[in-house]
């Protein structure tokens, strides 16, 4: 019997569909260690499933550490080190922080490593083309403004139609 849940649905997206859009994740100086990839499918419903894997986060020894990590896509898919031409956070509607389109669901780090997996109602793939994914050094408190106090800017990685990364990376 086949199961007609969201949760089926969006499993089965992960496991037989391509992703159509990618951002391919690089750690700044502090950082180098980290890398990993956040994909975003369409689901034919309003809104995108996206997927993310980080290795090499900080915090793994470090005392009192939450191994929480802010996640928000940007304006600028700018990812030049420090990360600094990122703009502010992606909303295509005016909004308060943590409301914009770009505030994503944090990462939870385990021994460096993070995976999550979740529905997002509030992009759509084509509206977030050549924009970016950062991943910040601190939790988002979703209270501070505009970007809930989330840290330095560790990871950076441009978004691209699934296509054209293929075709960059087969010639890289």
């Amino acid at each position: 019997m086949r199961e007609n849940t969201f949760g089926a649905i969006f499993s089965e997206i992960l496991n037989k569909m391509r992703p159509s859009a990618v951002a391919w994740i690089r750690g700044n100086e502090s950082q180098p260690q980290l890398n990993g990839v956040v994909k975003f499918y369409d689901t034919g419903y309003d809104g995108v499933l996206v997927e993310a894997e980080v290795f090499g986060l900080p915090n793994i020894r470090r005392e009192g550490a939450t191994n929480y990590y802010a996640m928000h896509i940007h304006e600028n898919g700018d990812c030049t080190p420090p990360f600094d031409r990122t703009g502010a956070h992606y909303s295509k509607m005016p909004a308060m922080h943590p409301q914009h389109s770009g505030d994503l669901v944090p990462l939870l780090g385990n021994q460096g490593y993070a995976w999550s997996v979740f529905y997002d109602s509030r992009i759509a793939i084509e509206e977030i083309i050549g924009r970016s994914v950062i991943i910040h050094a601190q939790p988002d408190d979703f209270t501070t403004q505009p970007s809930g106090n989330s840290g330095e800017k560790i990871g950076c990685g441009v978004i691209y139609l699934e296509e054209t990364m293929n075709r960059k990376t087969s010639t890289w």
